[in-house]
C-alpha cells in the first residue's frame, strides 16, 4: 500500500529525530523508524474499525426505539439499510480484518459518545438522506457509501485524531498515510471475496520479485543518509554560496542529505523523480523558501556528482 513517498516521509520523521538527539544509536533509531512505520497499518484498522462501530450504534438505536413506551411506525418498522450495508458486513467477516483488530485490542466502549456525534452528523448529510431513501441495494452502491463517509467525517476529524495521539506518540503526524491506507483497503474488498482473503499487505509488492524491496529502500535510504552525513555536509556548504552550514535549517540539511543518497546509492531511481520528491517534502515539511534553495543547491550538486561519476543510472533511472 505505501508509495514511496510515503517511504521516504517516514525515513525524513527518524533522520529528523536521530540528528536532533545526540544520544540515540543507528540500530534503536532503524528500529524506532520500522515500528513507527509498521503501526500504520494499526491506525488505518482503528480507523476502519470506528466505521464499523458507527453501524453498531445505529443498530443500538433501532432496537432501543423498538423498545419506546409509545413507538411509532418508523420506530416498529425501521430502515434498516444502513446497518445492513454489505460492505460492513463483508468487512466484519474478514478474517484478517477480525485478526488485526483482535492483535491491536481495539474498543470503543469508552468513546460512545463520540460514535454518537458522528453518527449524527452522518444521519443529517444529503448522501446518507439520498442513500437510504434509494430502494435498490448493491455492494458496490455501499462500499462507496463508506468511503463518502470515512472521507467526509473521519479524515480531519480533530476528536478523533486526539483520541489516537493518546493511544500512540508515533501517530501525531502518521493519520494522513493511515487514512490513504484505510481507504485502499476499503476499495481492496469486493463481493466475490471470501472471508480467508488478505488485506493488502503495508509495504507495496505488486511487481516485485522480492517482497521487501520497499522496506528494504527504506532502510538503506535511513542508513547511508547517516553513515555519509558528513561527506554530504562538505559538499553542500561547498554549494551553498553565502550560506553556512549553521544557518541552513535542519530540516533542510536533512532533505539535501538525503536526495543525495537517493541520487548516488540507488541507480534505478530517475533523477527527476528523486528532486520532484524531496522539493515535494521540502514544501510541506520545511520553509516556504526551502524548495527553491533546496532545487538550486541540489541542481548544482548534480552536476559536479555526474561528472565525477558519483551518478550513475540504470534501467528505469536512465528515464529522463
Amino acid at each position: 500500500m505505501l508509495t514511496r513517498r510515503h517511504l521516504r516521509i517516514k525515513a525524513l520523521q527518524a533522520l529528523y529525530a536521530y540528528f536532533i538527539d545526540d544520544e540515540i544509536e543507528l540500530p534503536i533509531a532503524e528500529k524506532n523508524m520500522l515500528r513507527s512505520t509498521e503501526r500504520i497499518y494499526e491506525l488505518a484498522i482503528y480507523q476502519l474499525s470506528f466505521l464499523v462501530e458507527i453501524v453498531k450504534f445505529a443498530t443500538r438505536r433501532i432496537e432501543d426505539n423498538k423498545k419506546k413506551f409509545y413507538p411509532t411506525q418508523d420506530d416498529l418498522n425501521p430502515n434498516t439499510k444502513f446497518v445492513d450495508n454489505l460492505f460492513i458486513e463483508k468487512l466484519t467477516q474478514n478474517r484478517d480484518y477480525l485478526r488485526r483488530k483482535d492483535a491491536y485490542k481495539i474498543n470503543w466502549v469508552d468513546q460512545e459518545e463520540l460514535v454518537r456525534r458522528c453518527y449524527n452528523d452522518l444521519r443529517d448529510s444529503s448522501r446518507y438522506k439520498t442513500y437510504m431513501e434509494n430502494p435498490k441495494k448493491s455492494f458496490d452502491e455501499d462500499r462507496k457509501l463508506m468511503n463518502d463517509i470515512f472521507t467526509g467525517l473521519l479524515m480531519d476529524n480533530e476528536l478523533l485524531e486526539s483520541h489516537y495521539e493518546e493511544i500512540s506518540v508515533y501517530w501525531a503526524n502518521d493519520i494522513d498515510i493511515a487514512n490513504y491506507c484505510a481507504l485502499k483497503i476499503i476499495g481492496s474488498l469486493t463481493a466475490k471475496q471470501d472471508n480467508l482473503q488478505s488485506l493488502p499487505e503495508l509495504y507495496n509488492t505488486d511487481g516485485k520479485d522480492d517482497p521487501d524491496e520497499d522496506k528494504k529502500y527504506m532502510i538503506r535510504l535511513f542508513h547511508k543518509t547517516i553513515l555519509r552525513s558528513k561527506s554530504y555536509e562538505q559538499l553542500i556548504e561547498e554549494k551553498a554560496s553565502n550560506w553556512e552550514l549553521n544557518r541552513i535549517t535542519l530540516m533542510d540539511i536533512i532533505l539535501l542529505k538525503m536526495g543525495l543518497t537517493e541520487l548516488t546509492e540507488f541507480p534505478s531511481i530517475p533523477i527527476k523523480v528523486t528532486m520532484n520528491e524531496i522539493i515535494e517534502m521540502a514544501k510541506i515539511y520545511s520553509t516556504p523558501k526551502s524548495r527553491v534553495f533546496i532545487n538550486g543547491v541540489l541542481d548544482k550538486l548534480i552536476n559536479d556528482l555526474k561528472e565525477s561519476g558519483q551518478i550513475v543510472k540504470s534501467g528505469r533511472g536512465l528515464i529522463e
